[in-house]
């Protein structure tokens, strides 16, 4: 009786864990574009001028931007993958160059290779599945933390919608209310009634019109 009831809550937690929906957009890192000025101050090697740099020039488009302004201060590659183990600006699965892919730490020319092999992702499903073949599920966990599959404006759930770095319930509404989009314009307009330029083009690096 004791081992059936044990195999039961072992059945219902993997029942749990594979039928519960995957983020769209990997969580566990601070994201570049929207961590306090606190909170990036406490990632290695960021003075108080590097963190009122990097606040003063987001949102930066892409990795590759962060990456950029992070060497003109002066940071060593070594000390790049300390800070990109603890911030890091989120890589579109779909589009992420091989060199923004390899600014993943720990990541090599294999791996590159594997996450360029299943594109177009359509889910972070998909992504864990596939990288799953290679590593174990604590690696891909990790590398998750880095990327993300655009949403889909006009079916996406709140769930998915709500792993937008900085995005709350009251945004949540507006891209809601404006559905069905028809173009990308559409979105920029609507949405920047509410926000600035700036925070549409952040939010428009994670969502796509299909």
């Amino acid at each position: 009786m004791r081992l059936a009831r044990a195999m039961a809550v072992s059945l219902a937690c993997a029942f749990a864990f594979t039928s519960a929906p995957f983020a769209q957009v990997g969580k566990g890192l601070l994201d570049g574009n929207t961590a306090s000025e606190k909170e990036l101050m406490g990632v290695p090697h960021l003075t108080d001028a590097i963190v009122k740099g990097i606040v003063g020039k987001r949102p930066f488009k892409s990795q590759t931007e962060f990456n950029a302004f992070l060497t003109s201060q002066g940071l060593k590659p070594e000390q790049l993958k300390e800070v990109y183990g603890k911030t890091f600006v989120h890589l579109n699965l779909n589009t992420a160059t091989r060199e923004e892919i390899l600014m993943i730490p720990g990541l090599g020319n294999r791996m590159v290779r594997e996450f360029l092999e299943y594109r177009p992702y359509k889910a972070m499903a998909q992504f864990r599945r596939e990288m799953g073949k290679y590593v174990d599920d604590t690696e891909v966990a990790r590398m998750v933390q880095y990327v993300f599959v655009p949403i889909n404006l006009n079916t996406a759930t709140d769930e998915d919608i709500l792993t937008i770095p900085g995005l709350g319930p009251r945004m949540l509404r507006e891209f809601k209310e404006y559905r069905p989009y028809k173009s990308m314009e559409q979105f920029r307009r609507e949405i920047g009634k509410y926000v600035d330029e700036k925070e549409v083009a952040r939010l428009e690096r994670y969502v796509t019109i299909e």
